[in-house]
């Protein structure tokens, strides 16, 4: 097998050391590089309803499954916004203890992105951005109907997460999946195809892509010679 080399760009110069604990920066990094490094990151379109049955509707890009038997998924929520008003996604899972998870393709962009919009609870985020409402089969949160798939879950366990002094309380949300909505647009061959999908993932600040290219890579069997 052939070793990985580094282009020819990148040689010559020197790592940039950053420490996050004290947010020590050199070689001319202005941020936290987290984000950046750690992408793409799957958008979680996260839809939930208050003990009152008032919606919600909001977008986590720290969002992942986690596990396929049984199918769990997991986003990770702050107690407050940068305004330190409590979240209302947060509060509705505790309250209700279900969610639905909206997959965005690249033409929802647009709408997803209303719903980080800050506004005050009550307010209804699938008509800010133009969607619309539709039932879930098992779960009171309704799914997002422009979406091309939707996942409904139960949560499983809420979990803390540490900060630091000053920072906001983030939580990490496990939920297992207990049912799918899938748009037949999308199946190929009796698969999901995500080329039809063009699921949007975050990168650093306000920089996001999509699926628009795949190649099968299959798993190598046997010992290695």
């Amino acid at each position: 097998m052939a070793c990985w080399r580094a282009p020819a760009c990148w040689q010559g110069h020197k790592p940039v050391f950053y420490t996050a604990a004290d947010g020590h920066r050199s070689g001319g990094l202005r941020h936290d590089p987290f984000n950046a490094l750690v992408a793409p990151r799957p958008i979680g379109w996260i839809s939930t309803v208050d003990a009152d049955g008032r919606a919600n509707l909001a977008p986590f890009s720290y969002f992942n499954g986690v596990s396929a038997d049984p199918p769990i998924v997991m986003f990770a929520p702050n107690a407050k916004d940068a305004e330190g008003t409590p979240k209302d996604t947060l509060r509705n899972v505790r309250e209700t203890g279900e969610f639905v998870v909206n997959v965005v393709p690249w033409r929802l962009r647009e709408a997803m992105n209303e719903t980080s919009r800050m506004v005050p609870h009550g307010v209804d985020e699938f008509a800010l951005a133009g969607v619309t409402a539709t039932p879930s089969r098992l779960v009171r949160a309704p799914r997002v109907h422009e979406s091309p798939a939707a996942l409904e879950c139960r949560v499983i366990n809420i979990v803390p997460l540490p900060s630091h002094a000053g920072g906001r309380q983030s939580h990490v949300v496990l939920g297992e999946v207990v049912a799918y909505h899938i748009d037949d647009a999308v199946i190929r061959e009796g698969t999901v195809d995500p080329l039809l999908i063009q699921p949007m993932a975050r990168l650093g600040g306000f920089n996001y892509t999509c699926v628009r290219e795949t190649d099968v890579i299959p798993r190598p069997v046997g010992d290695r010679q």
